[in-house]
C-alpha cells in the first residue's frame, strides 16, 4: 500500500510563540518514506528533535504574524494484519521498564477508573482475547460525532457520553486496555477514508512482545495507516502544540491511496 499525503497549515499569531510541529510520517518496520518534503515559512531557525519513544521526529519553529507550513509525502506501508485473539497475555511484572508508563493513568486516560468495569464486563479474558473484545466494545458503544467532545475531553467523559471523535475512541480504548493490564499508547497517523479528512488518532496495544495497531472507529485497517507519533495520550501526539496563542486561518489534510507506479505527491 502506498499513501499520498498532503497537509497545509496556516495560523495567525498576534504575538510570537514557539511551535512544536509533529506531522512528518515516521520510518518504522512497517512503513518507509518514498518521498517527503516539509516546508515552513519562517525567518527563524527550524530545529528537528526525536519524537516520543524514538518514533519519528518533531520540529521546533517560531510562529510570527501569518505562519504557514506544508507537508507532502509518499509513504509505502507493508504491515500485515494480525489476529489479536491468538496473542498471549504478559504479566505486568514481566514488562520492561519502558512499557510501564503505558500501564499507568495519564492526563486523558484515567485507566484506574475503569478497572472494575473491565473485570465485570470481560470476566476471564486477558491478553489478545481481551484486547480484541475491547476494540469491538468501543467500536459498538460509541457514536462518531463532534458535539460530544472538546480538546479537554477525557476517556471517562467519553465513556459517559458514548460519543466523540477519533482521539476520544483512542483514549477510551487505551484506558480500558491499561485497566486490563495491557500496555497501550495513542498513535497519530494518516489514513485514507477518514471522514471528515483530518489527522487521525488510533491506539496501539502491546501484546506478545510487540505493538499492534487498533482503530476502534473502524475507519482504517492497520495496513492503511501511516504512523506519525506515539505517546501516552493526545498531549504527546498533537500535530501542533503552540506555546502561546494562535488563530486558525486554514488547514487541510488529504490522504489518498496511490497506484504502485504513480508519481509521488509533492513532485
Amino acid at each position: 500500500m502506498r499513501l499520498g499525503i498532503e497537509v497545509d497549515l496556516e495560523y495567525r499569531f498576534a504575538e510570537p510563540a514557539d511551535v512544536l510541529l509533529q506531522i512528518e510520517a515516521a520510518v518504522t518496520a512497517g512503513q518507509k518514506i518514498v518521498h517527503e518534503a516539509l516546508t515552513i515559512w519562517s525567518d527563524d531557525p527550524i530545529r528537528a528533535v526525536i519524537g516520543e519513544d524514538g518514533m519519528g521526529q518533531r520540529c521546533w519553529s517560531r510562529g510570527r504574524d501569518n505562519w504557514q507550513a506544508s507537508y507532502r509525502a509518499t509513504v509505502s506501508v507493508d504491515r500485515p494484519a494480525i489476529d489479536m485473539t491468538t496473542l498471549p497475555a504478559t504479566a505486568p511484572r514481566d514488562l520492561d521498564g519502558h512499557l510501564v508508563p503505558y500501564l499507568l493513568p495519564s492526563r486523558y486516560c484515567p485507566a484506574d477508573r475503569f478497572e472494575g468495569f473491565v473485570k465485570r464486563e470481560f470476566p476471564g479474558l486477558e491478553g489478545g482475547a481481551l484486547a480484541a473484545a475491547l476494540v469491538d466494545w468501543v467500536a459498538d458503544a460509541l457514536t462518531y460525532e463532534n458535539s460530544q467532545t472538546t480538546g479537554e475531553t477525557t476517556a471517562l467523559e467519553t465513556f459517559a457520553s458514548r460519543g466523540g471523535v477519533c482521539r476520544d475512541y483512542a483514549h477510551l480504548l487505551v484506558s480500558l486496555a491499561r485497566a486490563g493490564n495491557i500496555p497501550a499508547r495513542c498513535v497519530s497517523a494518516y489514513a485514507p477514508g477518514v471522514d471528515p479528512p483530518d489527522f487521525h488518532a488510533v491506539a496501539e496495544l502491546w501484546l506478545d512482545g510487540a505493538w499492534h495497531l487498533a482503530d476502534a472507529t473502524r475507519m482504517a485497517a492497520c495496513g492503511d495507516l501511516a504512523q506519525v507519533a506515539v505517546g501516552r495520550d493526545a498531549s504527546d501526539i498533537a500535530f501542533m502544540t503552540v506555546f502561546g496563542r494562535a488563530e486558525l486561518v486554514h488547514q487541510t489534510v488529504r490522504v489518498i491511496r496511490l497506484q504502485e507506479r504513480e508519481t509521488p505527491m509533492g513532485r
